[in-house]
């Protein structure tokens, strides 16, 4: 992989294209008194074919905008609009900022700056070029980020739906069980047995002896803690027959015989509380981000055509 297709999170570079006499300058579109001509719809185009400097703000897919020369135009025509704007409202990057962001780019990639000056000499990209490329970027940003951006908020009940509609059927929170449990091992393979040993039990806890006190003396839990704690689990995490024993109870409530794969047991609900979803917690955030992404780009296709619609344009066919 070329160093370039690497040098930095959002830039893609490659050569700068050089004038060809061969083509005409002939106005295609006049945006705000700013001049689109053919060389810059043709410049604009071999840029696209090959990932070249281009902002990403207008350019989400090359390949979709290449499809027709109408849509060239029209992506020239939104830079334009872009810049209109940014110097109606005085946005303005001094080379100090130029030179941090490029401070930036090297730090990121792992490179000095003699590097990133080689890199772009390889590629025909003269490093003044590269600078005014990150000049106008940044002035555009600080525009969007004042008009569109800072506008943006996704609320925690937004990504809530969005992650529920995602998924039907559960929920953002779930319940965390605290459990204590009395276990009857089938010793021998004798399930019979073990049952009756589990029967005795529960009519004794029943009749009013603490669960505390019968658990110290009858379970046959090999890994026993003080007063038969079982542990704390959350919806869907322990053992499907447990959670059924113990999802109707309240706490200090206990349980009817319960059979698991290990054996029977009485449960005792110690503590029963939400908490937030495990996996909710895993994929909220890339689900705000998915969320603002769309908003940014909704909000962002809205501010554009608004000012499209203010702009003086004029279209050459």
């Amino acid at each position: 992989m070329s160093i370039l297709r690497i040098l930095f999170f959002m830039l893609p570079l490659v050569g700068w294209l050089s004038a060809s006499s061969e083509i005409v300058e002939e106005v295609r579109a006049v945006v705000n008194g700013s001049v689109i001509t053919r060389y810059d719809v043709q410049d604009f185009k071999k840029k696209l074919k090959t990932g070249g400097l281009i902002d990403d703000i207008l350019v989400q897919d090359p390949k979709a905008i290449l499809s027709s020369e109408s849509k060239v135009l029209d992506t020239l025509i939104g830079q334009k609009i872009l810049d209109s704007e940014v110097k109606k409202q005085s946005f303005s990057v001094t080379s100090e900022q130029v030179d941090q962001e490029v401070r930036t780019v090297t730090r990121r990639n792992n490179i000095n700056l003699e590097q990133l000056k080689a890199a772009l000499k390889e590629q025909g990209v003269r490093f003044s070029d590269y600078q005014d490329f990150l000049k106008t970027r940044l002035e555009r940003q600080a525009l969007i980020e004042k008009a569109i951006s800072s506008n943006i908020k996704i609320t925690d009940e937004e990504v809530a739906y969005a992650y529920l509609k995602e998924n039907p059927g559960v929920g953002s929170e779930v319940y965390e069980y605290k459990i204590a449990h009395i276990l009857f091992l089938p010793k021998g393979g004798d399930v019979s047995a073990a049952e009756q040993r589990a029967q005795s039990t529960l009519n004794r806890l029943t009749a009013g002896e603490t669960f505390d006190e019968l658990a110290s003396k009858y379970s046959e839990d090999p890994n026993f803690s003080e007063g038969g704690l079982l542990g704390t689990f959350k919806s869907g995490d322990f053992v499907k027959e447990i959670e059924s024993g113990v999802k109707t109870l309240s706490p200090g409530d206990h349980s009817q015989i319960v059979r698991s794969r290990l054996g029977f047991h009485i449960l005792k609900l110690l503590d029963k509380k939400i908490v937030s979803d495990p996996k909710f917690n895993r994929l909220k955030e890339q689900i705000r981000l998915n969320l603002y992404q769309q908003a940014f780009k909704n909000q962002f296709e809205f501010w554009l055509d608004k000012k499209r619609r203010e702009a003086i344009i004029q279209r050459n066919s």
